[in-house]
């Protein structure tokens, strides 16, 4: 009779449909995938805003600053819900894995009963002290029954969030497909409003022979970065307190930074600067209010930017495929600087790829690198006491 009973209970309790819970009962909180969820879904509802902003960014007075904010927006949509994708992923691993060793335990239990079921009167061999013994068995397991049969919930529910964490990357994937081609539209029209802009201000004039002459002559980027910053045509900082800024500036990309400030690569070269992986075709926009000082190619460093924030302050960027505007413009904090490199896949396969490499997580899909230098004077300085690292854009965990 126990095993009777036992059987239909815990049948019944891993065939039962247990819909996701919202919150924990116990504790009133959204369980972790549940979360991961509702963080993805605010990130790709992000993204679908940014995108529906390009109508109105073509439109605008200032098609730069609009389009700027339709990519960046994006950008920064995309990496909220890269986060919450690997989240999601990473719950989902989890959960498959307590899923495997609860399914064997609990199969283990089902063929035992179901051999009971069928054969009751091997109840009487469970145990060779007689009757009283095995009746005292059958509490026993009685006691253990609504434990097994918590634990059957507990699976059905895990399984529950698994398919709800698939369901938002399947449609994760469809909607980034979609969007992808809207802001590569807004990219090439943020190359062309840059190129036609003319009401930049000014701050000194443009000199070329000299800077020609400082190109040719440069051995590396930091004795171009010297000259430039002896350059002293200009009339003045366009900013008032940039050494006030310390420790609130933004980072000019969405991206990881993959190698700090003098730390050795593989080869081990250490380099005075940040080097931060991004995705293809990543905006690239100044931190603050600057001044172009330089823009061009340089050696083998492919386009350098350097750019004056304040009197002896110099921000230099390299490994961008476009940079934009002229040496001598006067540019907001925000404004963009370039692109990157590389190409995207077709839309056709973008959400998938983005999707997978997202699962991976670390610096997969951002298979460009920027390089970063911030320079007083002479000396080159530390990024990390000037720059914000935030969840959307953070170092690389070793």
């Amino acid at each position: 009779m126990i095993a009777r009973f036992l059987f239909p209970v815990l049948l019944s309790a891993c065939l039962t449909v247990t819909p996701v819970v919202a919150q924990d009962e116990a504790e009133g909180d959204l369980s972790p995938a549940s979360q991961a969820v509702i963080d993805a879904q605010g990130a790709a509802a992000q993204l679908r805003d940014s995108i529906g902003k390009l109508s109105e960014a073509v439109t605008a007075d200032d098609q730069v600053v609009a389009l700027t904010e339709v990519i960046r927006g994006y950008e920064q949509g995309l990496a909220a819900l890269r986060d919450g994708l690997r989240e999601a992923s990473s719950r989902e691993e989890e959960l498959q894995q307590r899923f495997e060793t609860q399914r064997t335990r609990l199969a283990s239990v089902l063929g035992a009963m179901t051999a009971l079921q069928q054969s009751p009167e091997s109840t009487m061999l469970l145990h060779p002290a007689g009757a009283l013994a095995n009746a005292r068995s059958g509490m026993i397991l009685s006691d253990v029954t609504p434990g097994l049969r918590a634990e059957a919930e507990q699976l059905q529910t895990s399984l529950e969030e698994i398919a709800t964490v698939r369901e938002l990357q399947a449609g994760a994937a469809t909607m980034l497909g979609e969007g992808l081609g809207a802001v590569q539209e807004a990219r090439r029209l943020l190359a062309s409003a840059v190129t036609d802009r003319s009401s930049m201000p000014i701050r000194f004039a443009d000199a070329p022979e000299e800077l020609q002459k400082l190109r040719d002559a440069a051995q590396s980027l930091d004795d171009f970065a010297s000259g430039v910053s002896k350059m002293q045509a200009d009339v003045g900082p366009p900013i008032s307190d940039f050494e006030g800024a310390a420790g609130s500036l933004s980072l000019p990309v969405v991206g990881t930074v993959m190698r700090p400030y003098d730390q050795p690569d593989a080869a081990g070269v250490r380099r005075p600067g940040w080097v931060i992986a991004t995705p293809p075709a990543a905006l690239v926009t100044t931190p603050w209010s600057a001044t172009i000082r330089y823009r061009g190619p340089l050696l083998d460093y492919g386009n350098v930017m350097i750019i004056e924030p304040a009197r002896g302050y110099l921000l230099v960027f390299a490994g961008m495929s476009q940079v934009f505007g002229e040496v001598g413009d006067v540019l907001n904090a925000g404004e963009p600087l370039g692109l990157m490199g590389g190409s995207e896949v077709s839309a056709q396969e973008f959400g998938a790829q983005f999707v997978a490499d997202a699962a991976r997580g670390g610096d997969a899909g951002q298979s460009e690198s920027l390089y970063l230098e911030l320079r007083k004077g002479q000396e080159t300085l530390d990024p990390a006491a000037w720059f914000v690292l935030n969840p959307v854009v953070e170092p690389e965990q070793d």
